[in-house]
Parts: C-alpha cells; structure tokens; sequence
C-alpha cells in the first residue's frame, strides 16, 4: 500500500530524518508537539503541525490521542520513529484497528521480541546459540539455584524479561550477591516497564558486543551493517563503530547469517538491530591458528524498531 500522508509520533532528530525522507518520497506529512516543544524544528520541517494535549514526554505517550488526531488529519499511517511508543504492540494495535498503517514491524513481530525469553526461544529453534539460562520467569530462589549450578569461577546476569536499555539489568559474582541484586533488578523492571518478570543467564566476562543492522519486507530480509558496541558503563552504549573492527570474515558472516535466521523466521517487517555477544574467551575448536573464526557467539535479544545507532551503520 502506497502512503499518501504520514502522522509522525515522535519529536526532535529523528522526526527530522522520518519528515525529509517522506519529503523524498511524495508523502505528505503531519507533526505532533507538546505544549513546551511548539517551537521546536520538526514542527516546521513536516507539512502540518498539530498540538498535543499536556508537556513533556506524557504527551508523547498517549496513543488514543495519537491515533485520533492522525484519522482526523486525513492521514494513512503512522511512524513512531524511537522511543516513546515504537515498540508498543499495543499502539501498533490501535493504529490497525484504526485504519492505519504502523510503519515498523508487526504487532506480532513486536509482542516476540518485546519478550526476551520469548525472543530466545526463537533464536534457539533457528539453531542460534543462546547463553545457558532460565526459559520462564525466574524467582529469587531459582536465580539463586542457576548459580550454584554454574562452574566455579562463573559469574551470572539477572535480566528483565520486558524493556531494554539495561534497566532491570545486574551481574552478579558471588552467591551473597543474588538476594540483593534480584529484588533491585525486579524493582527496577517494574518501576520502569510496568513488568517486573525477571530470568538469568550465564555472564560472558570478556564479551564483545555485536548488532546487526536487518532490514525486512515482510518476506524477505536483508542486513545492511553491523556495529561495534562493546564500549559500555552500567550496561549503556558509549562508543559505537561501524563496520565491526577485529571481525575475521568468517565470524561477521556467522552472525549476520545468525540474525537473518532469527528474522527470516519471524516474518520479519521494517528496520530492526539483533545482539550477540562474542566469547574472547572461546576461541572455538576450529580456530588453533588463532584466527577466531570459530569463536563462540550468542544471541542476546532484538530491537524491533528504528534505533538511535542506525546512522552509525548508514
């Protein structure tokens, strides 16, 4: 379906980039603003400009009014850029039962990788190696259980099983530390995702962290780069380079070969970032001449939306 008039339900930079890029392609396009951003550049760069109810961020966040002021506009379809409302199925949802197109992956496509457990799960029934952990929602007593369970010397990751930025996210390295760290991240996931459904996984002390970059249709996928991002402060991005430095060729192929699996499978629609994790610590049985081809990788989870880091890969 060809979009005539796109609302777009975001603000700043990368309302800029969704506004010109439609611009180059013919389609009309509406801004959305809080009370405090009516002055800001994307208000200016789209076409049609409309106010939201309230300041701040809350405004951004309320989707009944997004999705009616974008069917009182005229318009077919929504982009919700980064952020905000980008990887909620439930506006995703609300934008079909509206009529209108949501311009990123399917609702579906959004409830799977929304669920980290859910998102191993299908990376593992593609064959793509996942870190030994919980497959269901861990309680304390059970997170502890995992870690004695581990080799000595190991050290464990407590993770939420909804949201993303390292929030509800701990290490642990010692038994004394589960109790503490459990109900921080379980605290903190609730706080922050309204869910506060936690697992845990085996901890890769000296990892580098890949993404990569996939674009899908739908039918097809595609990936289009991969990024370096192993340079990180309380689980947050500082430092990302693209293309991937040190990867032999080898190694980037096995990845990018493992993140098309995962979103072939899926159904994949739209633009989207899938994560491993690369063991400097398990060179593979394959690599004795040192050339890291057979290095142990895992897939950590996937953003299924337009991110932040796209533009270091484009």
């Amino acid at each position: 379906m060809a979009l005539r008039k796109l609302l777009i339900a975001n603000r700043g930079e990368v309302a800029v980039r969704v506004a010109r890029a439609a611009a180059d392609l013919g389609i009309a396009t509406v801004a959305i603003h809080s009370q405090d951003d009516a002055a800001s550049l994307h208000v200016h760069v789209a076409d049609e400009a409309l106010p939201l109810s309230g300041r701040g961020v809350p405004a951004y966040l309320d989707g009944t009014e997004i999705v009616r002021l974008a069917r009182a506009a005229g318009c077919d379809s929504i982009h919700p850029g980064y952020g905000f409302l980008a990887e909620s199925a439930a506006f995703a949802r609300a934008c079909e039962e509206g009529g209108l197109r949501f311009v990123g992956p399917a609702v579906e496509t959004l409830e799977l990788f929304g669920d980290k457990l859910r998102a191993r799960a299908a990376a593992a029934a593609q064959d793509v190696p996942v870190l030994p952990g919980t497959d269901a929602p861990t309680s304390a007593g059970q997170a502890a259980a995992f870690f004695a369970g581990l080799p000595a010397g190991s050290a464990m990751m407590i993770k939420a099983v909804a949201g993303g930025g390292g929030r509800g996210t701990r290490a642990v390295r010692s038994a004394d530390q589960v109790a503490a760290a459990f109900e921080r991240c379980r605290s903190e996931a609730q706080g922050a995702f309204g869910d506060g459904a936690l697992y845990v996984e085996r901890m890769v002390t000296r990892a580098r962290h890949v993404e990569v970059q996939i674009l899908g249709d739908g039918t097809e996928v595609v990936q289009v780069g991969e990024r370096e991002c192993s340079a990180q402060r309380r689980h947050q991005k500082l430092v990302e380079i693209a293309p991937a430095p040190g990867l032999t060729g080898a190694l980037r192929a096995r990845i990018i070969d493992a993140a098309k699996r995962v979103a072939d499978a899926a159904g994949y629609r739209g633009l989207g970032t899938f994560e491993f994790l690369v063991d400097m610590d398990d060179p593979g049985d394959d690599s004795e001449d040192g050339s890291g081809d057979a290095a142990a990788f895992y897939f950590v989870e996937a953003n299924p939306r337009l991110q932040v880091e796209h533009t270091v890969t484009e």
